[in-house]
């Protein structure tokens, strides 16, 4: 069901944003259960609002490529580019996702191997990169790496990555508000209520959690111009804050992966406006 737009005004209606941005996240695209169809609502949903000044990639941007076969990858990527080009108007940043990476561990020599191929379909030069947009700094990161065993993946930064995102905030003027942005949840509460588990036995893995959080959520502290990170990946909607820095978990565009809602949690985006003093307005919207 479509729900009306809302009108062009802070969400409190007493002032203006300076951006409004959609973050979408975990679209999972294949042609199967209408995805297509009802990816392309979503898109003119987006649109319907007044004001978006642009869309905010999380990755899984296609339904998955982790050991697939390059038929189905290359058929998945034309779907994505004939939607967005018939379909979406607004400009996209984009992260990739676990699901946007090819890890076959039997052909790690091919091209097609690892990130290189997604980066190309979305013109993506690094993973990780940022960019200023009317007084607001986004930092846009690659949240997904090899594990220890070189044949799964993890949620981290890397100690590159890491230096670059250090380098990044020390060099951000101190007035500018940040948002940064990952796949993988830099901190969310929902492993706690993902999966049916005993009470009391909560365990947080490493590809549902970022596994450095701890380091990151030091190096935020020291820059109280950060404000928001939002991500998606776990496909359920909470809002985290700490040390006032607010965390997203922003649900997913596919929901249950197209099959419905992922527990409680229905295919939606996020709806962000940020304001020029740092401050921001946020909601998730069902299309």
């Amino acid at each position: 069901m479509l729900v009306p737009a809302l009108p062009f005004n802070s969400f409190s209606g007493e002032k203006k944003p300076v951006l409004r941005v959609a973050h979408l996240t975990d679209v999972h695209l294949k042609d199967k259960f209408d995805a297509p169809a009802r990816f392309a609502k979503c898109l003119h949903h987006v649109q319907q609002q007044p004001g978006v000044d642009l869309i905010l990639n999380g990755g899984d941007i296609v339904f998955d490529m982790n050991k697939e076969n390059i038929d189905t990858i290359n058929a998945q990527w034309k779907l994505w580019h004939s939607i967005i080009k018939s379909d979406c108007s607004l400009p996209m940043h984009y992260i990739l996702g676990n699901h946007d990476v090819w890890w076959n561990e039997n052909d790690k020599g091919q091209a097609l191997y690892g990130k290189k191929f997604s980066m190309d379909q979305i013109q993506l030069s690094a993973p990780y990169y940022s960019f200023i947009k009317n007084g607001w700094k986004f930092i846009l990161l690659d949240s997904v790496h090899l594990d220890i065993d070189d044949t799964w993946y993890m949620g981290k930064l890397g100690d590159v990555q890491f230096a670059w995102l250090e380098n990044e905030l020390n060099n951000t003027p101190a007035a500018m508000p940040v948002l940064v942005m990952s796949h993988i949840p830099l901190l969310t509460a929902t492993n706690l209520v993902d999966d049916e588990v005993a009470v009391n036995k909560w365990e947080i893995l490493g590809g549902e959690m970022h596994t450095d959080i701890s380091k990151i959520a030091t190096l935020f502290y020291k820059h109280p111009n950060l404000k928001l990170c939002p991500s998606g990946h776990i496909h359920l909607r909470d809002k985290v804050v700490y040390n006032n820095v607010t965390y997203l978990c922003n649900g997913a565009v596919s929901g249950a992966w197209w099959e419905g809602n992922k527990r409680e949690t229905a295919p939606g985006y996020g709806l962000i406006d940020l304001y020029a003093d740092g401050s921001f307005d946020e909601r998730y919207v069902n299309y």
